[in-house]
């Protein structure tokens, strides 16, 4: 069966992801975990940017928002032979320390065309391989130190 899509653009859309990853309508931060847990699975990315949907009726509904940096985020971190992160969107990635950047006080990793923020929680698990010294930071990596450039 066909579907017709139904798209409505950011500037239409009622809700929107703020810096955090968090998201929020008129009346502020979305408050029911189901709810919450279901727009941040249903966070994809396209030529026309970050978006949600659901199937309705006899269409597609593809919701574009705004946000803030990304629409990806690091919610949680997995620590073992390899470091795994858990994204917002329930998919698990492995870290690259390469794509580590910092920028507006903030941790990010680039993998290919996405962008992940790394939120409070995911940073406590991280800060034991995390250091500040000289008005830089680094990334540990058993015995290695990286640099973590500042974009």
């Amino acid at each position: 069966m066909k579907y017709k899509e139904q798209v409505i653009s950011a500037d239409d859309a009622v809700f929107w992801m703020d810096g955090n990853g968090r998201w929020h309508n008129a009346h502020g931060p979305f408050a029911h975990k189901k709810t919450i847990a279901y727009f941040h699975s249903a966070v994809k990315r396209d030529a026309g940017g970050f978006y949600v949907s659901q199937f309705r009726d006899d269409r597609l509904e593809k919701v574009y928002f705004k946000y803030e940096d990304t629409a990806f985020f690091v919610f949680d971190v997995i620590t073992g032979d390899e470091i795994t992160l858990v994204l917002n969107t329930g998919k698990r990635l492995r870290l690259d320390p390469d794509g580590l950047f910092v920028r507006k006080d903030g941790l990010f990793m680039q993998s290919g065309e996405d962008l992940f923020k790394f939120t409070d929680r995911s940073l406590l698990k991280l800060s034991r391989r995390i250091e500040y010294q000289d008005g830089r930071y680094y990334f540990k990596d058993g015995d290695a130190r990286r640099v973590i450039p500042a974009r």
